[in-house]
């Protein structure tokens, strides 16, 4: 009787604990809307990349917390209507941890929404200050504020005693913020905008838009845009014969954007991380050692493709949340989002996060270098 209690108990034992490691053994689903194809591609595209790396190599070393993590991307192309349907298809189908992304400031806004209900965390990786302002409780991002790069380069202007300018934006929703920001702040820094015109962000020739630029006798010109189109803005300035500074936003962190210019980009200016300008950082920079093996990794596993500021938001998207599910000892949603909102000095490639209930970007204007174009590369000013 004895021994076939203590078999019915083994059995039942047994059960309790294959049951117990397959709950342990489920993935951790992170669920990714990255524009890998489209007219941001060249955002989404270094984005997924950066994330199916990260992932492998957490696989790798045994997972998280004893789970392997499980990285579903969805390709928006960087349509906002797609990103809301795969939001919604992530949280209510997939059931995922967090959501990382969106690549552009117009799909990241028109999400927000579905996360708060989904009470799914999201970590975007665009740059309006309004995807974080106000705050939201679901919500983060990564890339340094717009608010941020605008004051950076007006305390450049500050040095070169600029202060009538010409302002050009994209029609997307980072060109718009951008744009309402450098309206509301100029005034605040004793400059005053003397010509303002939007572009199409598909725009091809932008020659008619600089050439009002330069009929208002403006001392530089402020372009605001992430699209290809940022080019040819400095192309068709320089060819007028402008020779005015040209400032960009933060989104011209990508080579391949000085290669698409072509001569015309020396001498650009922009605000940017120090991700660009990692070789050249003294050794005691507290991100050097991050941002160099970011570089090293990213070009081994891309078969030689430089890493760019864009994929370094995912990066630190997943690092946070990683650092998150660390600091909570657990995978409980809700655990890990108040872990997230009070994380202290987590070393990224786009600065060093503090966040707090009032701050879901936690990074500040010291994040940002003030870097040229100098001889076809990006150098520190």
């Amino acid at each position: 009787m004895n021994g076939r209690k203590g078999m019915v108990l083994a059995v039942l034992m047994a059960i309790f604990l294959s049951g117990t490691f397959a709950q342990a053994a489920e993935p951790i689903k992170i669920g990714a809307i990255l524009s890998v194809t489209g007219p941001a591609s060249f955002l989404g595209g270094p984005e997924a990349r950066t994330l199916e790396m990260l992932v492998a190599e957490t696989n790798k070393k045994g997972g998280v917390m004893g789970r392997q993590v499980q990285l579903i991307i969805k390709d928006s192309g960087a349509s906002p209507e797609k990103a809301f349907s795969f939001a919604k298809q992530l949280i209510d189908e997939d059931k995922v941890f967090a959501i990382i992304g969106p690549s552009t400031s117009g799909e990241s806004m028109k999400i927000k929404s579905v996360a708060e209900e989904g009470k799914t965390i999201l970590m975007s990786c665009a740059a309006a200050e309004a995807i974080v302002n106000p705050v939201a409780k679901y919500v983060f991002k990564t890339p340094q504020s717009d608010k941020d790069a605008i004051l950076k380069i007006f305390q450049q202007m500050k040095k070169m005693k600029i202060t009538k300018i010409g302002v050009l934006s994209s029609n997307t929703g980072f060109g718009g913020a951008g744009k309402g920001q450098i309206e509301k702040l100029a005034p605040q820094h004793g400059i005053t905008i003397v010509a303002n015109e939007v572009y199409d962000k598909a725009a091809s020739d932008l020659t008619a838009e600089v050439t009002k630029i330069k009929a208002a006798n403006v001392q530089a010109i402020v372009n605001w845009s992430i699209e290809p189109a940022q080019a040819i803005v400095i192309k068709n300035a320089r060819q007028i014969g402008l020779k005015i500074p040209i400032f960009q936003s933060h989104g011209f962190g990508n080579i391949k954007y000085v290669e698409a210019a072509g001569e015309a980009a020396e001498g650009v200016l922009f605000p940017a991380g120090r991700l660009l300008v990692a070789d050249v950082l003294p050794k005691k920079d507290p991100q050097r050692e991050l941002l160099l093996r970011y570089k090293k990794d990213y070009m081994s596993f891309c078969s030689g493709e430089e890493c760019s500021t864009f994929g370094g938001h995912a990066y630190d998207a997943y690092i946070i949340l990683l650092k998150g599910i660390e600091t909570a000892k657990s995978t409980d949603k809700e655990a890990v989002r108040t872990a997230i909102e009070n994380l202290k000095g987590v070393v990224g490639t786009g600065g060093i996060f503090n966040f707090s209930p009032t701050d879901h970007n936690g990074l500040g204007i010291d994040a940002f270098e003030m870097l040229t174009v100098k001889k076809g590369k990006f150098a520190i000013l």
